[in-house]
């Protein structure tokens, strides 16, 4: 029966794995545009994600022109690129700028720099991959 529900692809547990890949991708993408989101973690969530569900997508996203060589660097050297650092803090600046300029709360600026803070000291921490 197992047998079976593979080859047909009706196997429960890739159709959860490929649901979060894709959700993880969308999410990867908004982060790209979005200044809040992150883009790298959802990447990395998403080649997981395709990796237990789908090889056709799992190549797709390592091959991609943009996110594969992130995915790639974090993959063989933990390493995140020096453009997409400098990219990643200045987003997270900026977020806490425009919640300073729209008044937010303290309780919101608070919480806002110490998350960013600790994502930014993470980021910063991280090694830059060797040149290409």
């Amino acid at each position: 029966m197992e047998r079976q529900k593979r080859r047909s692809g009706l196997d429960p547990r890739r159709a959860v794995w490929f649901a979060v890949g894709v959700v993880a991708l969308l999410l990867a993408a908004l982060g790209a545009v979005l200044p809040l989101l992150p883009t790298t973690p959802f990447l990395l969530v998403a080649a997981f994600a395709f990796a237990r569900s789908s090889d056709r997508w799992h190549a797709w996203l390592l091959s991609h022109r943009v996110f594969g060589p992130l995915i790639a660097d974090w993959r063989d050297h933990r390493a995140i690129d020096r453009r997409a650092k400098i990219l990643g803090v200045a987003s997270m600046a900026a977020v806490i700028g425009i919640s300073v300029a729209l008044d937010a709360s303290t309780l919101v600026l608070t919480v806002q720099a110490v998350v960013l803070s600790a994502s930014a000291a993470f980021v910063l921490s991280r090694p830059s991959p060797p040149r290409r």
